[in-house]
Parts: C-alpha cells; structure tokens; sequence
C-alpha cells in the first residue's frame, strides 16, 4: 500500500467515526448560502474537528499552523471528504483564496497573526473585491483607501460578500491612486472586519436563503499593517487571488472536492422515482443523458489530473484550470436543470412541502447553481480569457 492509499484508508476509517450525520434541519449546500447563527456553528464545529485531525491545511507550513504534508497530500484528502459525502468546509475565502496569497505575499508577521486561526475556523474570511454597478470590470472599483496618521481610512461599496455577516478579516480592495492606468492604482488590505464603520446588510437570493451581503464602509479606520505587499500592488495580489478562486493554482487548504460525485448523487435520486408506469432509470434517454454527464465529469477529473503535470501544461499553464472551472460550473448547472426535469411537476414544490423529493436539493441547487457561473469571473469572461490567452484571439473591445 502506498501513501496515498495509506491516507485514504486512514481518512475513511475517521470519516466512519466522525461523520457529524444529519443535524435533523436545513443544511446550506455550500459556503454561499450559510444565513443562519446554527448552520454557522455547526459548520465551524466540523471545521475545526477536521483541523484538530490534521485533515485541514494538511500542506501549509507547520510554523504557521499547517500540516506540513508533502504536495498531492491535501488533494487526497479532499478527495476522500467528497467520497464519504462529509460536510463541506465553511471558511471557504480563507483557506481557498486569502491564506495562499498571505503565504504568498504576506509578511512573517501576517502569516503568524492569520495563518492559524484561519484554519481551525477561529477567525472567518470574507472578499470584498465586487461592487455595485463595476460589473465584471474589477478595475473600476470607486473604494477608496486614504492614509489616516498610521491607519488607512476606507469608503466605499462591496457587494455579493460571502459570509460577510460572519466575517472578522476581509481581503479588500481599494484605490489609492488616481494617477495613472487604473489597474497600477489598487492595494490589497487584509481589513479587520469588527470595527466602527463598517456596516454589513444581508442580501436574500432568489431561494429565499441568505449568504450573500453587500458591506458600506463609511471611514472604517484599519491598522496600517494591513496592507499586503506594497502600495499599488492590488492589482497583482488580486489576479493571484483569482487564479485561486478559479482552480488556476493549487494551494487550497481544503474543500475542494465536493464537485465530482454529481452524477452519482443523481443515480441516488433516480432509484426511487418512477415515469409512466416504469422506473426513470430504465428511460433508455435518460441513461443516455446520465451517460454523457458521467463522460463529462470523468473528463473533467482526468484534466484535473493533467494540469498537475507540469511538462503537459508548461506552454499554456492557465488553460486547462480555466477550462476546468467553465465546463465545471456549467455541467453543474446543466445537471441540476435535468435532475429538475425528470422530477416533473415535483420540481415545483419546496423545502417542508410533506410531497417535495429530496427535500428540494436538486431545485436549490438548479437555483445556486447561476451563483458558481458568475462567481470568480463569468462564464462569458472566462470564455474571453480562453480565446485571447489560450487561442491567441484578438482581445475583446
């Protein structure tokens, strides 16, 4: 047995013991849609269960909290989180995006203040890098931070700001030049959340869940230290961010593989549901069509697989994780849609209808799933992107 195979019988073996179960009420399905104080609590506790295993940051540095596990470790581990259908990890902007840019670009202070209880769920992260009427042009952003003594002062307008109702720290960014192009005159703070001037409102979706926020910062006084990197590096900082967010870089410490049993779970729902007399699972179209989800998906893990050599990737390294992260938002939404479609007029009913399948996972999840086409740039820019950086296209006007 080799390790990797050593780790996973290791991991099943706690999954078996440790799994949390079904809490007995309404669970959000990720990270976008935590609104309730419960669901929160419940999801920091099985965070912090799993760091104290070492499940958590598995291949960070080990001074600054991680595990210090060679490479591949923390993939394997994700990989056995979805097989045994655990919880998903609720520090998602934390461990996903801002801890691999403060490892990147942070000082040693920064990585021993934030490091750690980023990991262990102690300390929650939020992004604030979208705002009203910017669209998809982040360069446009109008918040604006101005140096105030040793602090920066901070006005302005984030929106769609995943756990911000939660949030103690913020990766933020903020003008703080007018001179020049507009994409040389952003800097990235770390930005404490808890402060006087800091307004968080709740947003509610089109579920009828929470999650979402928009944050107004009205001369929101933070430390000066909070700058990572140096004045009018945003811009950077922000595109490494954004290659975490979009799969384009490994560094994760953790939660990442809850997208590759979709299919699977489809088939769970099908055994149970019957059309015109016969069992929808017998319906030689609808095997068919599970078929080609299965191709798909089962691509999209061997592409995965791909990108981490580097020799099959080294002439265009962003294509395959860019390509990865469009067809995978993309095959989820379209698997939700079909999953909504076998269930025929079932589709309509919700959550506490006594009647409603599954208790309306698969139209929650057809609903949340226009939130992971436009999360991290939308398909239509990734498409952009693909066509100039990988296909050499002429940019877009």
């Amino acid at each position: 047995m080799d390790e990797h195979e050593a780790l996973r019988a290791e991991l099943r073996e706690w999954i078996r013991s440790n799994h949390p179960g079904d809490p007995g009420w309404k669970l959000p399905q990720s990270a976008l849609e935590v609104a309730e104080d419960r669901q929160f609590d419940w999801l920091r506790d099985w965070q912090r269960r799993l760091y104290d295993a070492g499940w958590v940051g598995a291949e960070w540095p080990s001074e600054f909290g991680g595990g210090g596990r060679p490479r591949g470790t923390q993939r394997v581990i994700d990989q056995e989180l979805a097989r045994g259908r655990a919880p998903f990890l609720l520090n998602l902007v934390g461990l996903s995006w801002a801890g691999p840019v403060i490892l990147r670009y942070g000082t040693e202070s920064q990585k021993k203040r934030l490091i750690r209880p980023l990991l262990r769920c102690d300390e929650i992260w939020c992004q604030g890098f979208s705002e009203p009427g910017a669209g998809s042009d982040l360069a446009s952003l109008r918040t604006r931070a101005t140096r105030a003594g040793a602090d920066w002062a901070i006005e302005g307008h984030k929106v769609w700001t995943t756990l911000g109702r939660y949030a103690d720290w913020c990766i933020l960014l903020a003008r703080t030049d007018d001179a020049g192009a507009k994409h040389a005159g952003i800097s990235y703070f770390l930005a404490p959340m808890k402060l006087p001037g800091v307004e968080v409102q709740p947003l509610v979706k089109m579920t009828g869940e929470g999650g979402f926020n928009q944050v107004i910062w009205s001369g929101a006084r933070i430390p000066g230290d909070s700058l990572l990197g140096r004045e009018g590096q945003g811009w950077e900082i922000a595109m490494a961010t954004l290659s975490f967010e979009r799969g384009a870089s490994e560094g994760s410490a953790g939660g990442q593989g809850g997208g590759a049993e979709q299919v699977a779970a489809l088939v769970r729902l099908l055994r149970g549901l019957e059309r015109d007399g016969g069992a929808v699972l017998s319906d030689p179209v609808v095997r068919d069509r599970l078929s080609a989800f299965w191709i798909d998906e089962t691509a999209l893990r061997a592409n995965a697989a791909r990108a981490r050599v580097p020799a099959l990737v080294s002439d265009r390294p962003e294509a395959l994780p860019l390509m990865s992260k469009l067809a995978s938002s993309e095959q989820g939404q379209a698997l939700s849609d079909f999953a909504c479609e076998l269930l025929g007029g079932d589709a309509g009913l919700w959550i506490g209808d006594p009647h409603v399948p599954a208790n309306a996972e698969w139209q929650r999840s057809y609903l949340n799933s226009f939130a992971m086409t436009i999360a991290g740039g939308t398909s239509e820019i990734l498409r952009n992107i693909l066509g100039e950086r990988a296909l050499g296209l002429p940019k877009t006007r």
